[in-house]
């Protein structure tokens, strides 16, 4: 069942994926070589609660942190830990809060110094098929139109899509309907409506699409152990375009200036 949402409660959600901007922002501040990724998820925390909100991955399911910390082969889902950043990776952060009773979620994978120009690209094509992705997300289109776009995107740069793992409606639940994979066929799955908020977030991998668990029950890995980059925005479905609920501009006000 679609939960359609009304102008206002829109404005909501924008305010909540605004501070979740805010959060990815202060990440990019503080990434670089020797900062652990539990640094990041303490940070992380910290800014949330000082904005009244509450972390909207911490307890999920389970989940034992504010953030989700993927680094080079991990896909999505890492666990923060004592691991050090070091010069090359990259690192996709995802991050969940609930403000005004509204869920906010959004991602940004980052480079941690200088990075290869073979993961400098994997990021660059990632976030393109992002942007390809939203602009299917208009009324009368369908759920497909956006998965083919983003597959469409990232399969022409030599990229492969992980089908496991899906985008997904979002309001006063972290997961609504409908899913929204990165793979798929025009004109198929849900019709898109005005007022519907989904997040569209393409997770892309450098060799073969399959994946794998670890043993900490969240951790998903690159199956050939090659390099992932998630980008991740909540829209609004609109009559003519898509409204983008996130914004990476202070991300990159940030890394301009680093």
């Amino acid at each position: 069942m679609l939960h359609l949402k009304t102008a206002e409660q829109i404005e909501l959600i924008r305010e909540s994926n605004i501070l979740v901007s805010k959060i990815l922002a202060e990440m990019a501040r503080i990434i670089e070589p020797g900062v652990t990724t539990k640094k990041l998820d303490s940070v992380a925390e910290e800014f949330i609660r000082d904005h009244n909100a509450v972390p909207g991955f911490k307890g999920y399911n389970g989940f034992p942190a504010t953030l989700c910390t993927s680094v080079n082969d991990e896909v999505v889902h890492g666990i923060p830990s004592d691991y050090e950043l070091k010069e090359g990776d990259i690192i996709s952060i995802d991050c969940g809060v609930v403000l005004n009773e509204f869920y906010g979620d959004s991602a940004f994978t980052f480079p941690v110094g200088e990075v290869s120009p073979e993961k400098q690209r994997l990021m660059e094509y990632t976030r393109q098929s992002l942007l390809e992705g939203v602009k299917q997300a208009v009324s009368g289109n369908r759920v497909g139109d956006i998965s083919r776009a983003v597959q469409d995107k990232a399969e022409s740069g030599g990229y492969s899509v992980v089908r496991e793992l899906v985008g997904h409606g979002l309001g006063k639940g972290l997961h609504e309907a409908p899913e929204v994979p990165n793979y798929g066929k025009r004109g198929r799955g849900t019709k898109l409506k005005e007022g519907l908020v989904i997040c569209i977030e393409p997770m892309i991998n450098m060799g073969v699409r399959n994946i794998r668990q670890m043993s900490d029950g969240w951790t998903i890995k690159t199956a050939d152990g090659k390099p992932s980059a998630h980008f991740e925005y909540a829209v609004a479905v609109g009559k003519k375009e898509a409204d983008i609920l996130t914004t990476y501009k202070f991300i990159e006000e940030i890394l301009k200036n680093k």
